[in-house]
């Protein structure tokens, strides 16, 4: 009898055990894997992109290689040219980058540029200055910042509902010295209200969709081995 007792106290003991261990080994936090990084993509199949380092929110240069470190393909001259007609001003310079990095894919990065403004813009509206930390130069960061900052301090608040990107342009590049520099165009639609402290509006309108026309440039030093592109001037098109 006392046997019986004592294995029936073990086997309690140990499903108590087993229910404690599930409840912390089994239970989803919401942390175990990183976030879907829509411009990278490519490297994190690659075993090449953010997760790798534990940087999530960078614009990796496409292409950085393929499995077991295989050179990635260079850019054909087809490409290059759907995206710039031959000849062109803007061609040559794009062929510049390439000249110095044959990784380099401008089709790739205006996919990866597409994120990085969706990003961007969304994290300017909710004030998420860890995201735009790891996305924008220091002196473009400090500049939204501050306007962040200026926000606050009236007990404002931005309700921004990202619609889409109509459409994406290279409209300039250029190498100067081993970095990089690319110019996109972006035509999004976006609806936006800002709101003071009290709740009422203040600028925009959470009812209507507005497109806006923004010029960004984008940068990476070619020579470091750090694939990640920055966002280093803005401009808004009336």
């Amino acid at each position: 009898m006392f046997d019986d007792v004592t294995t029936i106290i073990f086997l309690v003991l140990a499903v108590v055990i087993f229910l404690r261990l599930r409840s912390v080994l089994g239970r989803r936090t919401g942390h175990e894997r990183p976030p879907f990084d829509p411009y990278s993509s490519q490297e994190r199949e690659n075993g090449n992109g953010p997760s790798a380092t534990g940087d999530d929110n960078v614009i990796p240069l496409p292409g950085q290689g393929g499995p077991q470190g295989e050179a990635a393909p260079a850019t054909s001259s087809a490409t290059l040219d759907k995206v710039a007609p031959e000849g062109s001003a803007l061609n040559d310079a794009l062929r510049q980058i390439l000249s110095v990095d044959r990784s380099f894919d401008p089709q790739g990065f205006l996919q990866g540029a597409r994120g990085a403004y969706e990003m961007i813009v969304s994290a300017f509206a909710a004030g998420d200055r860890k995201t735009l930390k790891n996305l924008l130069s220091k002196d473009v960061y400090e500049g939204f910042v501050a306007a962040i900052s200026d926000r606050e301090s009236r007990g404002e608040t931005i309700e921004s509902t990202f619609v889409g990107i109509e459409k994406a342009d290279i409209v300039e590049a250029a190498l100067k010295g081993s970095t990089a520099q690319v110019t996109v165009r972006f035509r999004s639609e976006l609806i936006s209200a800002t709101r003071d402290r009290d709740g009422a509006i203040v600028d925009g309108d959470p009812n209507a969709v507005s497109e806006v026309t923004d010029i960004w440039t984008f940068a990476r030093d070619t020579n470091s081995r750090d694939p990640n592109w920055r966002l280093v001037a803005t401009e808004s098109v009336e």
